[in-house]
């Protein structure tokens, strides 16, 4: 049990929903084994009610930081007072510390998260072509973390089209070489397969791809990690693919949350 006094260090997991998280139960024990007096506490904030919230925190003397999730790692960079260069190319966040100033550093983590958990699994990302589901900022972070582990082909699938395009185009700068496809298609002929939106954790959600064209050669992965296996995974496994559940990406992320956060060196 994490006891709490006057000296305790607090950090926040901002999301809307907040009940899937699974950070508090990972990083309590990291904490404690490095010694670290801190607690983080789960914040359900809307997001209209999200800037209010964040103004409030940079003036808790005895605040840390926040890790962010769905659906405001787009929204927080704004709110920050330093972004680094990578996560204002991604245009999402998901780790911020604060200073004992009460300024606000972000970083994004989930694409690094996401590629050094399916390499921990066996899965290699070099010289594979992807299909990601979403835009958002979980879906930023993963496409140019893959851009940067060697894909040699990206569909982005999203619902909004100009989301896509625009990630398509910041992808450009770093990848000009990469084949980006933004139009509607089906995820049949890609060797990875990647649910970077919300869709799958709650029930009834619309599925976020085309279940019926997954093919038995495919490796299928999940951001989402409550449920452990949603709608996507439970059929992918039913075709007979590989699947890769959404845990490793918080897991792999853990030293550099600490790190971040200045828990550890």
């Amino acid at each position: 049990m994490v006891e709490i006094t006057g000296h305790t260090r607090v950090f926040a997991i901002l999301g809307d929903p907040i009940a899937q998280v699974k950070t508090p139960q990972v990083l309590h024990p990291e904490f404690a084994r490095h010694g670290f007096d801190g607690v983080v506490v789960p914040m359900q904030v809307a997001p209209e009610n999200l800037a209010t919230l964040v103004a409030g925190l940079k003036g808790l003397k005895n605040f840390g930081g926040m890790i962010v999730t769905v659906p405001h790692k787009t929204a927080i960079v704004a709110l920050c007072d330093e972004v680094a260069p990578h996560a204002a190319l991604i245009g999402a966040a998901n780790c911020i510390r604060r200073e004992a100033d009460g300024r606000l550093v972000a970083t994004m983590l989930d694409g690094l998260g996401y590629v050094a958990g399916m390499r921990r699994h066996g899965i290699e990302p070099k010289g594979k072509s992807l299909y990601l589901a979403g835009a958002g900022g979980a879906a930023n972070a993963i496409a140019f973390a893959f851009a940067e582990a060697g894909i040699t082909r990206l569909t982005i699938a999203n619902r909004t089209r100009a989301r896509s395009d625009d990630l398509a185009r910041r992808l450009a700068t770093l990848r000009p070489d990469l084949p980006v496809s933004t139009e509607p298609a089906s995820p049949a002929g890609h060797d990875l397969v990647i649910n970077a939106t919300s869709l799958g954790m709650k029930e009834g959600d619309a599925p976020p791809l085309d279940f019926a064209a997954l093919t038995a050669d495919q490796i299928v992965g999940e951001v989402i990690m409550a449920p452990e296996m949603t709608p996507l995974l439970i059929a992918a496994k039913a075709k007979g693919c590989r699947i890769h559940l959404g845990k490793p990406m918080l897991e792999a992320q853990i030293d550099l949350f600490l790190q971040h956060l200045r828990v550890t060196a």
